[in-house]
């Protein structure tokens, strides 16, 4: 499955630059450069605060230290970004696109660098860190596509022109042709039309399970929709958000386009009180969600949410067990099992259920864990050892409540002396499950498989749907009838059909109920980037009432 990902991912690869850092295994990588970036270049922080120690989970040992930023620096990142945006959205959307597109080209001169970075900062395979790597790639090219799209009239020649009868002529040939714009004829010759314009200094706030390809789903669009951008990585993970903002300076953004400023929740509380910011995008859990929605709240200002989820796969008895096995694997394991879209509920129809539970055994068994910058690996370690722990305590807690451990769900100690500080564990599948389990019931965030039997679709689809979130949805079934009635019940954003954790970036990407606002990638994305203006031309005179 990785390797036809890849294949559809990868483009020919460009020759690295000689300044790309190259790692032969973890433990070999210190950083020690700012990674704070504002008005074009890394910033230290200037005022004194205790610098916070962020570790590489592969080994356990301190990677670099955090200078979190204060209002003093948040007040210049956002200044800088404002200055940048009343440049950047005067530019046509061509010429955003050229921009756009050099970056993505340099993101894939460095791609195995990046990838690498990423892997040190968060403990992911390269393998699945490359996939990342590419899909910001893509999303910058994708949104490069649409800014075209988008162009402001008032950037075209066509406005220059001193006769009504020309422009007006012009309008209405040409204003149904930009994206989302609507033209529409009124009585008497007049008529109305709508234009997307940008919001202003975005600010996105990243999760640490994908730090480098989300830093590229929140700027790609914004930057297309001529906004500016200061952005918060988690302070677990700082390490690749500086270089895409380096990245985009390289290619030719003005300064202070995308900006990024480190710290933790005093850091982004400032991010969404700030006068100057127009709008907040935010990937992580739920609580933390509600919070930047209340503060974004006092402003007015829009958010886009992308939230936890615990999200049902549905194994239907006529589905292709292998097929089913390996999307449960997908569903489950990605990224050491942080990820908020999997499908940590494992509905599996009665009958093929000891069918599935000895080859999905057999398969999570066979996972290779360890050293995650190695070619082999396909398990790394957890983000941090407090969260190693916190999964740890999941799966005692499933053992208390009544459920079997049919394989892993124990801390694993690498063979390699260097790693055996990292934070690692054995995939976990738990067999026996029930609906009121805790394991069930809450997000686990790790490489915890849940696995539930039932015996008709219509109790199936009401016990997936009992949940306050509906982030994603999956059903394996070989009857076509039955997925797209299924699909059409499930009451979650994204959902799959014979397939799972599949997220092209020209498809939309969110959840349903508590799970978020809003999305991520394809085209109505655009939408959640921008503001919609009306303007109405009167063609004749003024019909006044007085």
């Amino acid at each position: 499955m990785l390797q036809r990902l890849a294949a559809s991912l990868r483009r020919p690869a460009a020759a690295p630059l000689a300044a790309a850092v190259r790692c032969v295994s973890s433990g070999s990588v210190d950083i020690t450069v700012p990674l704070n970036f504002w008005a074009g270049k890394r910033r230290t922080s200037l005022e004194k605060r205790n610098r916070e120690n962020v570790y590489e989970p592969a080994t356990g040992r301190v990677l670099c230290h955090l200078e979190p930023c204060g209002a003093v620096e948040v007040d210049q990142a956002v200044e800088s970004a404002k200055s940048a945006f009343s440049h950047w959205s005067k530019m046509s959307g061509m010429e955003r696109a050229r921009i756009m597109i050099e970056t993505a080209h340099i993101i894939e001169s460095r791609r195995e660098e990046i990838a690498e970075i990423e892997v040190v900062n968060n403990g992911k395979s390269i393998t699945e860190a490359r996939l990342d790597v590419d899909s910001a790639r893509l999303c910058i090219e994708y949104y490069a596509g649409l800014a075209s799209t988008m162009a402001g009239w008032y950037n075209t020649q066509f406005f220059k022109t001193k006769s009504v009868q020309t422009l007006c002529f012009i309008m209405i040939i040409f204003l149904p042709l930009l994206y989302q714009g609507q033209h529409v004829q009124l009585p008497g010759g007049s008529f109305a039309y709508t234009r997307r314009e940008p919001l202003g200094v975005c600010v996105g706030i990243g999760a640490w399970n994908y730090p480098f390809q989300i830093a590229a789903w929140k700027s790609a669009p914004a930057l297309a929709c001529g906004n500016s951008m200061v952005f918060k990585p988690s302070p677990v993970t700082p390490a690749t958000a500086v270089l895409l903002a380096e990245l985009y300076a390289k290619a030719g953004a003005p300064e202070g386009l995308f900006n990024v400023v480190q710290g933790g929740q005093e850091t982004g509380s400032l991010l969404c009180h700030h006068p100057d910011v127009a709008k907040v995008s935010f990937t992580g859990s739920v609580p933390t969600g509600k919070k930047i929605m209340e503060m974004a709240s006092k402003g007015v200002k829009p958010v886009t949410l992308e939230l936890g989820g615990k999200s049902p796969l549905l194994i239907f008895q006529d589905s292709e067990v292998e097929n089913a096995v390996r999307g449960a694997l997908m569903a489950n394991f990605l990224s050491q099992g942080q990820v908020c879209s999997n499908g940590t509920r494992v509905f599996v129809q009665r009958d093929i259920l000891p069918e599935f539970l000895e080859e999905v055994v057999k398969r999570t068994q066979a996972i290779e864990i360890g050293d995650p910058l190695l070619e082999h690996t396909r398990m790394g370690a957890l983000v941090s050892r407090a969260h190693l722990e916190k999964v740890l305590s999941f799966v005692d807690q499933a053992k208390k409540e009544g459920a079997t451990v049919l394989c892993g769900g124990e801390p694993f100690v690498p063979s390699d002396p260097k790693l055996r500080g990292g934070y690692y564990m054995t995939p976990c599948v738990l067999g026996d499950c029930t609906d009121e389990m805790t394991c069930v019931k809450e997000e686990i965030f790790g490489p915890v498989m849940s696995v539930l039997s039932f015996e008709t679709e219509e109790e199936v689809l009401q016990r997936a749907n009992d949940t306050t979130m509906g982030l994603a949805a999956g059903v394996f079934t070989s009857d076509v009838r039955r997925a797209h009635r299924v699909v059409a019940h499930l009451k979650a954003g994204s959902c799959f059909i014979n397939n799972y954790n599949i997220t092209p970036v020209e498809v939309p990407f969110g959840g349903f109920k508590m799970s978020g606002i809003g999305r991520e990638n394809g085209q109505v994305t655009i939408e959640y980037y921008s503001q919609l203006k009306t303007v109405f031309v009167e063609m004749g005179d003024v019909d006044s009432l007085f």
